[in-house]
């Protein structure tokens, strides 16, 4: 799927759960603290949502991030190659204004609990904090990251993890200059 269609069937998504509780982009902006035209921008396709954005969105409107992500159903197990990754970085020009760019590692399994993603950081990323319900585990895979975790920070090296309560503000971003890459795995309860 081309980026400009990835970022239409978000922000339509979006849109539509938004509507069906009678919400306004206001409503919406006030339960997030995501500004209105940010929203507005995401609604439109013009903007792809960074995780911590599509996360208090979708905490907002009662769904699980997958709900704003995902295409198809597939049966279990769900299997992502690598392969697949490296096309679809490729294929998607999907870097968001903080500098990194996700792929869900779940698409097609509706039902649930964690979203696990890779994350792609380029070098000259932004180190935005945000906080959300729930509990994240973080596997550097390649590259230097810097978490930022409420007022400390610790530099991931590959092979490092950091598993945390994500209600504590929070920022990832890579370091040294070079891009770096992360599986994230992002549990929200219901």
């Amino acid at each position: 799927m081309a980026d400009t269609e990835r970022e239409l069937k978000v922000g339509s998504r979006i849109r539509s759960y938004r509507e069906r509780l009678d919400m306004s982009i206001y409503d919406l902006s006030q339960k997030t603290g995501i500004d209105e035209k940010v929203i507005n921008n995401i609604e439109k396709g013009l903007v792809q949502p960074a995780l911590g954005v599509l996360t208090k969105i979708s905490r907002a409107l009662g769904q699980r991030l997958g709900t704003f992500t995902d295409d198809q159903f597939k049966p279990d197990p769900i299997i992502t190659r690598a392969s697949d990754i490296e096309a679809s970085k490729v294929a998607v020009k999907g870097v968001n204004e903080l500098g990194y760019s996700s792929h869900s590692l779940a698409i097609g399994k509706p039902d649930r609990h964690m979203d696990p993603f890779r994350i792609e950081f380029q070098a000259d990323g932004v180190d935005e904090l945000s906080s959300h319900e729930g509990e994240e585990l973080i596997i550097c895979i390649n590259g230097e990251v810097e978490l930022t975790y409420g007022q400390t920070k610790q530099v991931l090296k590959p092979g490092d993890t950091a598993y945390y309560n994500s209600v504590v503000k929070h920022g990832l971003r890579a370091l040294g200059g070079k891009g770096a890459s992360i599986y994230g795995i992002v549990f929200m309860p219901f």
